[in-house]
């Protein structure tokens, strides 16, 4: 069977060295409070506030290592409950979306664009998505047998890559949803 984790991701951040150093103060550096599944991934001890037009969301992880852009990760109602358009984007495709403000301890920025719903994604390392038939960019279905709240989840795309951790990922909106328990495994289906 074509099996796969699915995780939940819940809303976070991603910095640059740069943003960091205005939120958090010159030289601050990441601090790690847990590894995530994908090798070199970790949530970090900091947490900032997002800011859109109508309210703020407090509290939100910044994920490690710092990256070459800002992006900030939310799920559809996270995006409606302060005031954005939701822009459903795979990580690091931010062109023409929404932007917010993010404070900090020592500051605060304002990104033009950067603020997505990500595109539910399976990680694959080359091997795995060899096993399965699959290549980098396609796009597959998921059957979630989950209890009372079996689903099937389409327009999943296939990453493939040499740093990647088999898993799939989605967000909260889509978690409850379907009623993911940790552990839950679904099928990936080509078609249906």
């Amino acid at each position: 069977m074509n099996e796969i984790l699915i995780e939940t991701s819940a809303r976070h951040v991603h910095v640059t060295k740069e943003t960091l150093e205005i939120l958090f103060g010159k030289g601050y550096e990441l601090t790690k409070k847990k590894d995530l599944s994908q090798p070199g991934q970790y949530a970090s001890n900091e947490r900032v506030t997002v800011v859109g037009p109508k309210k703020e969301l407090a509290n939100v992880s910044i994920l490690g290592p710092c990256r070459s852009g800002d992006q900030v990760e939310l799920s559809a109602t996270d995006a409606r409950s302060i005031g954005l358009d939701i822009a459903i984007r795979e990580s690091g495709d931010t062109a023409g979306t929404p932007g917010c403000t993010l404070k900090g301890p020592a500051g605060e920025v304002t990104i033009k664009e950067g603020v997505i719903v990500a595109k539910r994604h399976i990680h694959l390392t080359p091997a795995t998505a060899e096993k399965l038939g699959v290549k980098n960019k396609d796009t597959v279905w998921v059957k979630c047998s989950t209890n009372g709240r079996a689903a099937v989840l389409g327009d999943v795309v296939v990453r493939v890559s040499d740093s990647f951790a088999d898993a799939m990922h989605i967000d909260t909106d889509e978690s409850n949803a379907i009623g993911a328990t940790p552990g839950l495994m679904g099928e990936i289906v080509k078609e249906l």
